[in-house]
């Protein structure tokens, strides 16, 4: 542990032996389990519930070795990304950029459009494919110099719809030699398309996948009041797991903020169909015809994350149907008609896993301490201090260790908490997807809806709150009011299982109560001098926040309200009205003009406005929990 500080992350042979010494005590804790926690193999309800959760959780933990297998590589591609005359060149490879797009608002709509229409590459076309045939959204593209797409029906939803728009510009005099796919929230920076496109001049890449990052916080951030101190869920994921697969050579697309070669779609008959992730499957279908998936972790676009738990939720579900709809389909792990490499089987054997075998023991692991609280059924028989002879070394270990090759971006009662929110709705679609792979509709993500006001999610609030009160209630029974020489003797586990369990359920119940978000953009904290003009003289004020529609500014002499002055930011002149004085200076509404907000939406998103996350300490996760729980 000690040397652990030392080592490169991106060495093999560090992440490997982390890896590796995390492996061995999982091994041992897992013989341990075997051998000397079973109950007897007799027709018990100690056998009838111990032995289904030792080989769930025997389940979960090969899903944790192959977790750590991919994570014991990584890979940096930045190194060789150079960008060239491409990003002036009118005769460069022509990019179709394509906007999908379903039923989100004008203010979304807009500042994707007019980020993909200020990108800085010499030869591409924008075109908005609108699934909801709004008129509104017809004249806003041709304002703002796009194409505008759509077609007779909704068939297949975001799949159906792009392939539409391959056929199309397939059919042009000029058909293009790369798309580059956006949500309708994402917005790309200006270097989006210059700098993915470099990396296919390698001719064996059909798809170039970049991170999704977040313009705002996700429900959970939101909830618990952690957003300057806890990463969105999804940093995990783009930041460290995509880079490890793709030292495998298993990355995998995840739709928006992706380019594709459009010869190997030609090959493929475009985006497959028969899954909810079509992304996803785009990547196995290419790997058939020998065109792989890389990834580039840098920053080129950003997005609204879910700004719910309800959309959180359904998104999750979404994922994991769509996954089971693969994993019986011709390009599953296990199909024999499927053309992929061991490898390729084995990355979608380990997300199979994590879908399945990690999230059934999470919810199998809060009903196991009651039932020997409450009924004496002992499915795991060993004493406290035996589990922590033997589990505590691979906990602490693997704990470090993740948080090491993660840089902060694991926290193992975090996981918990987000797993356990997700956890109804990915059990449902494991159901449904393993035994009813087809006929599922796609779910969109809503955003942009009405957050102004406190909401509960009653459903997973009575399902967790239900939960921590027989938690509690179990405790009480055992230790006060139905004391006996049993619990004493082998009740250690099951209390101290049980109150990490309650202490998790507390969290959950927090963050399934909706905070408001009384703005409609998202602000970002500034400290640096801006230059103000009004009625023809000019003074210095301190920039304190900003956003796409606004800003506030420190200033001891502060105009007043109603009046209009303009505001030297994002390297022009911006005009703004004050809406209201402050203690320390005022605020300011930029003007609405297509113009201004053309200049100013560019300009933001393509400035270091959003920051980047840089790791996670417990300390403060800790006391920002505690504050939501009693400030």
């Amino acid at each position: 542990m000690a040397i652990v500080p030392l080592l490169r992350r991106d060495s093999t042979m560090a992440r490997s032996l982390l890896a590796a010494v995390s492996v061995i005590l999982l091994l041992r804790y897992l013989l341990w389990r075997v051998t000397a926690t079973l109950p007897p193999p007799h027709l018990t309800a100690d056998a009838l519930i111990g032995y289904p959760f030792m080989l769930l959780e025997a389940a979960s933990l090969v899903a944790v070795v192959l977790s750590l297998l991919f994570l014991s590589r990584t890979i940096d591609r930045s190194a060789t990304v150079r960008i060239d005359g491409r990003a002036t060149d009118p005769h460069a490879p022509l990019i179709d950029v394509f906007i999908c797009t379903y039923n989100e608002g004008r203010s979304i709509l807009e500042r994707t459009i007019i980020g993909a229409t200020g990108m800085e590459y010499g030869n591409y076309r924008v075109w908005v494919l609108d699934d909801g045939r709004r008129p509104w959204l017809r004249r806003l593209a041709g304002e703002l110099g796009c194409n505008y797409l759509v077609r007779p029906d909704n068939r297949h939803a975001k799949a159906g719809n792009i392939n539409h728009a391959l056929r199309h510009v397939g059919g042009l005099p000029e058909p293009p030699a790369f798309v580059a796919i956006l949500d309708a929230d994402f917005v790309p920076r200006p270097d989006f398309l210059a700098r993915t496109i470099c990396l296919m001049d390698d001719a064996s890449i059909g798809v170039v996948q970049t991170p999704q990052h977040f313009i705002n916080p996700d429900p959970i951030q939101t909830n618990l009041a952690a957003t300057d101190v806890w990463p969105d869920e999804q940093r995990f994921f783009f930041d460290i797991l995509l880079p490890a697969k793709d030292a495998w050579g298993v990355a995998f697309c995840c739709g928006t903020s992706s380019l594709i070669r459009y010869a190997g779609l030609a090959q493929i008959g475009g985006f497959p169909t028969d899954s909810v992730t079509e992304d996803y499957l785009v990547t196995l279908r290419l790997k058939e015809r020998g065109l792989r998936t890389v990834y580039l972790n840098e920053r080129l676009t950003i997005g609204l994350a879910p700004e719910g738990l309800k959309e959180y939720i359904t998104q999750r579900g979404r994922w994991c149907l769509g996954f089971m709809q693969i994993v019986r389909g011709r390009s599953g792990p296990l199909s024999r008609n499927s053309k992929l490499s061991f490898i390729d089987r084995l990355s979608l054997i380990d997300s199979f896993m994590s879908w399945t075998a990690v999230y059934a023991s999470k919810i199998l692991g809060l009903v196991v301490p009651w039932l020997f609280l409450l009924f004496g059924i002992k499915a795991v028989q060993t004493e406290l201090s035996e589990l922590l002879k033997y589990f505590l070394p691979f906990y602490v270990w693997h704990g470090l260790s993740m948080a090491w090759l993660s840089r902060g971006r694991s926290l193992a009662m975090m996981t918990d908490v987000s797993q356990l929110i997700a956890a109804p709705a990915v059990l449902k679609a494991v159901t449904i997807g393993l035994s009813r792979p087809k006929g599922h509709k796609f779910k969109v993500t809503a955003k942009g809806g009405d957050r102004g006001r406190k909401f509960v999610e009653w459903p997973l609030l009575r399902l967790y709150g239900s939960a921590l009160a027989i938690t509690l209630a179990a405790i009480a029974y055992a230790f006060i009011l139905h004391l006996r020489g049993e619990n004493i003797a082998y009740g250690g586990l099951a209390l101290a299982w049980s109150l990490y369990n309650a202490v998790i359920l507390i969290v959950v119940c927090v963050v399934c109560i909706e905070q408001p978000r009384k703005r409609k953009a998202e602000r970002f904290n500034r400290n640096e001098p801006i230059l103000l003009r009004q009625d023809g003289s000019s003074q210095l004020a301190r920039l304190a926040d900003i956003s796409i529609t606004g800003a506030r500014l420190i200033d001891p002499d502060p105009p007043m309200v109603g009046s209009t002055i303009e505001c030297r930011i994002y390297g022009r002149s911006i005009t703004a009205i004050v809406v209201r004085r402050t203690r320390d200076g005022f605020a300011v509404r930029f003007e609405e003009s297509m113009d201004a907000r053309v200049h100013a939406i560019r300009a933001f998103y393509a400035g270091e406005y959003v920051r980047a996350y840089r790791g996670v300490k417990a300390l403060p996760v800790g006391k920002a929990l505690l504050m939501r729980l009693f400030g």
